[in-house]
């Protein structure tokens, strides 16, 4: 119980940092949704040519990427639920970068490996002052 209660709560930090913390989430949550998107208009046209790199199914892989990377990302840019919002990403950012381009040189790497880092500053310091869930509180 202690576990979810802290993953629900959102502290503040004072201005800077709750600033940083809303460009983070601007970068980690608007940005992805551009990566999303095309996954988003391709199982809404039933088109489910995708990866399986977890052997779950293409379908399903499919939508577990459509909803970390517009759903969730969606949540983090808005500041709603961040920290459990940015555990789907944070799976998917390991997947994207250490199975789907296992083999592949650093730099197919890099832009996974960022927004990792992102979404694991979310996870640990959640959205922030300048958020919805900090004026759901009040």
């Amino acid at each position: 119980m202690g576990l979810i209660k802290k993953m629900l709560e959102n502290p503040t930090y004072g201005a800077k940092v709750d600033f940083s913390l809303l460009l983070i989430r601007i970068i980690a949550g608007g940005f992805m949704l551009t990566h999303g998107y095309p996954k988003m208009i391709k199982l809404l046209d039933g088109n489910f040519q995708f990866a399986d790199p977890l052997g779950l199914g293409v379908e399903l892989s499919l939508i577990l990427a459509v909803f970390a990377e517009i759903v969730c990302a969606f949540f983090i840019l808005l500041g709603i639920l961040p920290r459990l919002s940015s555990i789907p990403l944070i799976v998917t950012m390991l997947v994207a970068a250490f199975i789907a381009h296992a083999g592949d040189p650093f730099k197919s790497k890099e832009t996974s490996l960022m927004y990792l880092l992102l979404y694991v500053v979310i996870l640990l310091l959640g959205a922030g002052k300048y958020s919805i869930q900090s004026l759901l509180k009040k």
